[in-house]
């Protein structure tokens, strides 16, 4: 049952444009993300040694989503910025995490729950509130949330994902992938 809930997630895909794949350019503003959380003291993970390898946030900008590929950040409040590889109007955010029937330890407390989600200018000095959700563990582990006013008469080249909280893990919050749909500026355009 695990492998064939595994290969599901595996094939598991989303028909829109990816502007969150690090293949396609995009990639991750380690200044404006929290830190990654280190496992040196959790028994857990230092008894499966491989999923303490740290986990750079990058991995949330590729498509596998194996079970311990995923970016830990301590605690329950963290933040990512994906610098996008152009400017795009926005239209929907999916977020990604392993069903508890493939998790290790069998739960997926870790899992994000709150999350609000931010354009953001070139400078960082500006934000813009594009959406706001809960990802439901008890619902596919692939879940798309669309934007109020998609697309999103304003483009932009940063987005920020900032998850409130997760589902009761007190030591970290894992991202496996975060995928940006929209449609790009054209180059002209100024929004």
């Amino acid at each position: 049952m695990k492998q064939a809930a595994s290969e599901r997630a595996l094939e598991a895909y989303v028909e829109m444009s990816d502007w969150a794949l690090q293949s396609s350019g995009a990639s991750i503003d380690l200044q404006r993300t929290s830190e990654t959380y280190t496992c040196k003291n959790d028994w857990f993970w230092r008894f499966i040694e491989f999923f303490c390898t740290p986990r750079s946030p990058d991995r949330i900008l590729q498509p596998d989503v194996s079970p311990g590929n995923c970016w830990p950040f301590p605690g329950h409040q963290g933040q990512v910025v994906i610098r996008l590889p152009a400017r795009v109007h926005l239209t929907a955010i999916t977020v990604q995490h392993i069903s508890k029937e493939v998790s290790p330890s069998g739960t997926v407390t870790s899992a994000p729950r709150d999350i609000a989600v931010f354009g953001v200018d070139v400078d960082g000095e500006e934000e813009t509130l594009l959406v706001t959700f809960m990802y439901d563990v008890a619902k596919e582990a692939i879940q798309t949330f669309p934007l109020k006013n998609a697309p999103h008469p304003r483009a932009f080249s940063y987005l920020k994902l900032l998850v409130k909280s997760n589902w009761g893990n007190p030591k970290y919050t894992c991202i496996y992938r975060v995928q940006v749909h929209g449609k790009m500026a054209k180059p002209n355009s100024l929004n």
